[in-house]
């Protein structure tokens, strides 16, 4: 196991224990907007991460949701972090969220890992190494269309009015075996990547939402692009993770919705 896989997850087990924590205790709620949260918990967790990221690799530029980071510096090694993505669920006591780490060097992931500290499962990978659950081998699903397919998707918690996603949801619903809406991008790409969904979309991600779960899917043998089928990058307009089987169709299915009026 490299020096970076395993700094990241010693710090996403790190957060884990802080979130699992707040889970347990009444939350102090700080809102960034009419709807978009932070917690405590967000802030301790990241905390935690960056602190032992900037110990072990001190040059490297980190890119944390919630500012902690130091984004910006000249290196080729940037951390992406969100320490408690699905805030709005850990919030609630709806136990889907998870902290995720993700490097990327040069651009290209390179390291990523999942932990939802609920469950206990821990996503990681590495580029060219493998993608695993609990340090088990895991792998896309061999569902080859659409119909028999269970997709998921995400919602934005800001401008929700101008959200284009309803109909895409819509649509896929009606063509899919059926459609989930968990609340946690990083876990709805390792839920792709473990063979629990077979395609993942959504719009408007922002890198540290993604740049974990991506590499994830691609080392268990999934494809990730935008919806028009083109390289995705973190914090691209919109990303499609599948097992490859259904990638196809799903971007075929999402230009239809695109270039004409919503079909309801």
């Amino acid at each position: 196991m490299n020096q970076f896989l395993h700094t990241a997850i010693e710090a996403a087990r790190e957060a884990g224990a802080i979130i699992l924590s707040g889970h347990a205790r009444p939350k102090e709620i700080i809102y960034k907007g009419d709807v978009d949260l932070v917690t405590e918990t967000d802030r301790r967790s990241e905390a935690a991460i960056v602190a032992r990221l900037r110990r072990d690799f001190p040059e490297h530029t980190i890119v944390a949701e919630e500012g902690s980071g130091k984004d910006g510096a000249a290196s080729p090694f940037v951390w992406h972090v969100d320490p408690l993505d699905g805030t709005t669920n850990f919030a609630h006591g709806y136990p889907c969220f998870a902290a995720s780490i993700g490097l990327l060097e040069d651009g290209k992931p390179v390291v990523g890992v999942v932990f939802n500290p609920v469950t206990n499962e821990l996503f990681h990978a590495w580029a060219g190494g493998g993608a695993f659950l609990n340090q088990k081998p895991i792998h896309v699903s061999s569902v080859d269309r659409l119909g028999a397919s269970l997709v998921s998707t995400g919602f934005p918690v800001h401008k929700r009015s101008d959200d284009m996603n309803i109909h895409y949801y819509w649509q896929f619903t009606l063509r899919s075996h059926g459609v989930r809406r968990d609340g946690a991008a990083s876990l709805d790409l390792c839920s792709v990547a473990s063979g629990r969904f077979d395609a993942f979309w959504e719009f408007g991600l922002r890198s540290w939402d993604t740049a974990a779960g991506m590499l994830i899917v691609k080392e268990a043998g999934g494809r990730v692009s935008d919806l028009s089928g083109a390289a995705y990058q973190p914090g691209g307009t919109s990303i499609l993770a599948t097992n490859g089987l259904v990638h196809d169709e799903v971007q075929r299915v999402a230009a239809e919705i695109a270039a004409g009026p919503p079909k309801f």
